[in-house]
């Protein structure tokens, strides 16, 4: 009987490890845990899509602003302005939609309004096309054409993680007008991709 109770337990125990290991999904999010209505027009995947692009977002405007008062090409000029002024209001529309359903706003290296504990910001590099702090310290240390050329490839890899983020947001979101601003998202910056290789090949 003893041994029974053992087998029992330990079953137990292996099954609730492994339902705490599948919850866990992209970017730490853990999806069976959401206290999402199913009343209401939007789902964790949207949630998850506007946490994780806010920051996304903002880090690529932190390297637009690396880009102030540099002596750069027409065509990164250019393109950096692009750049900052889809993503500004994209970030806006994002913080809109959390405040809407009630969702925590995430902390960006732009905005410390939102910061909490002892004031430590911490991002989630582990999503697609994040950059590290030493990229983004190796990025603000270049000069002339070493900046250009690694502002660059840093970028195109920043937008394919965010192409594939708002891939994900297609597939399992269910907010229409977040589904809309993935569509705007892959098309727009797949279109700034292109640019940018044509810039590096010039």
């Amino acid at each position: 009987m003893k041994n029974l109770v053992a087998l029992v337990l330990a079953l137990a125990t292996s099954f609730s490890l492994a339902a705490c290991s599948e919850d866990e999904g992209h970017g730490g999010h853990n999806s069976s845990s959401s206290d999402i209505a199913e009343s209401e027009d939007f789902n964790q995947a949207d949630v998850d899509f506007a946490t994780d692009m806010i920051q996304h977002h903002a880090q690529a405007l932190s390297m637009v602003d690396l880009t102030v008062g540099r002596d750069l090409s027409p065509g990164l000029t250019q393109l950096a302005e692009q750049i900052r002024q889809a993503q500004g209001p994209e970030i806006e529309l994002m913080v809109d939609w959390l405040n809407d359903w009630d969702q925590p706003i995430p902390e960006t290296p732009r905005d410390h309004v939102n910061a909490h504990g002892d004031g430590e910001m911490e991002m989630d590099h582990d999503m697609p096309g994040m950059m590290s702090a030493e990229d983004m310290e190796a990025l603000e240390a270049a000069q002339g054409e070493e900046f250009e050329q690694m502002f660059l490839e840093m970028m195109i890899e920043h937008h394919e993680g965010a192409v594939e983020m708002a891939e994900t947001e297609q597939a399992d979101g269910e907010y229409p007008d977040a589904i809309d601003l993935a569509g705007t998202i892959v098309d727009t910056q797949q279109d700034e991709i292109d640019q940018m290789q044509s810039l590096l090949e010039s």
